[in-house]
């Protein structure tokens, strides 16, 4: 009986997950969006959900978290910013390397539960490679019109150099249902208006959307913040709008305490936030 009970004890160790492993997974291609912008599509077989991350890591190099910037059939993409030794590294694999991946972890944008429906009305407003952990979102809607009225995207780089995803902002603003705005900072070029994106807010027709309608921000907390201030100068109610960040995550889990502020782990409980919450998160 004894011996039963062991092994029975065993078999359970033996099954269980190690949330802390990260497995090898192969980069089928490689887009050079900009100089200092790769996106890497990975081979995946198994769900991701908008707006979610993943800790990519080369072995003794280092591990930083990601989101999902597409997805697919077998496969996820990430669009990584070339900012420090890890992503270096990964700057280096190319087509038929193997990338480690452990995830998905976070919570997600609340499509089906607030921001889809017939009635519904989208407001997004991106900064830079803030573009990326709403990708799959704005597909979403252009995959799937007869889930909005509309969508209304404001999405704002430094300069021309920095603009990510052309074949996806032209088909965007194509769509019937959506309106675009691609703005530079402080430059201008064919089809990019110029300033900040806090300067195109006013643009945006809130009165008319009866409250039906949610704002997601992504972009550097500054931007976020100063965004997210905007839109309420604009009458916005501060809980219909999101964001997300990725804030020092490092372990992704909740145990080594490097993203948490005030008592709230941001690996548990964003990426994606309620700006309720999120406003006492900001630095």
């Amino acid at each position: 009986m004894i011996r039963e009970e062991k092994m029975e004890e065993k078999k359970k160790f033996e099954n269980m997950v190690n949330i802390m492993q990260p497995e090898p997974h192969k980069i089928l291609h490689v887009v050079h969006e900009t100089q200092a912008e790769f996106t890497f599509r990975v081979a995946y077989e198994d769900e991701t959900r908008d707006g979610q991350f993943f800790m990519l890591s080369i072995p003794k190099v280092g591990e930083a978290p990601i989101s999902v910037s597409g997805r697919g059939d077998g496969y996820v993409e990430f669009t990584i910013r070339k900012v420090g030794r890890l992503t270096q590294g990964v700057f280096d694999l190319q087509e038929g390397s193997t990338l480690f991946l452990r995830g998905p972890y976070g919570h997600w944008w609340p499509i089906e539960e607030t921001f889809a429906g017939p009635e519904q009305n989208l407001v997004v407003i991106s900064g830079g490679t803030g573009l990326a952990p709403v990708r799959t979102t704005l597909n979403y809607f252009y995959d799937h019109p007869d889930q909005i009225k509309s969508l209304y995207l404001i999405a704002g780089f430094k300069d021309i150099s920095g603009v990510l995803f052309n074949e996806d902002r032209e088909k965007w603003a194509k769509a019937e249902k959506f309106r675009t705005i691609y703005t530079l900072d402080d430059s201008d070029a064919p089809g990019f208006e110029r300033g900040m994106v806090t300067a195109h807010i006013e643009k945006i027709p809130f009165d008319t959307f009866g409250g039906n309608y949610n704002v997601a921000i992504v972009g550097p907390p500054p931007m976020m913040h100063f965004s997210a201030l905007e839109c309420m100068k604009q009458g916005v109610p501060e809980d219909k709008i999101w964001v997300s960040f990725e804030r020092k995550m490092s372990c992704a889990v909740g145990k080594c305490g490097h993203c948490k502020i005030n008592e709230t782990y941001v690996c548990l409980e964003g990426p994606v936030l309620h700006y309720p919450k999120a406003k006492q998160l900001f630095d």
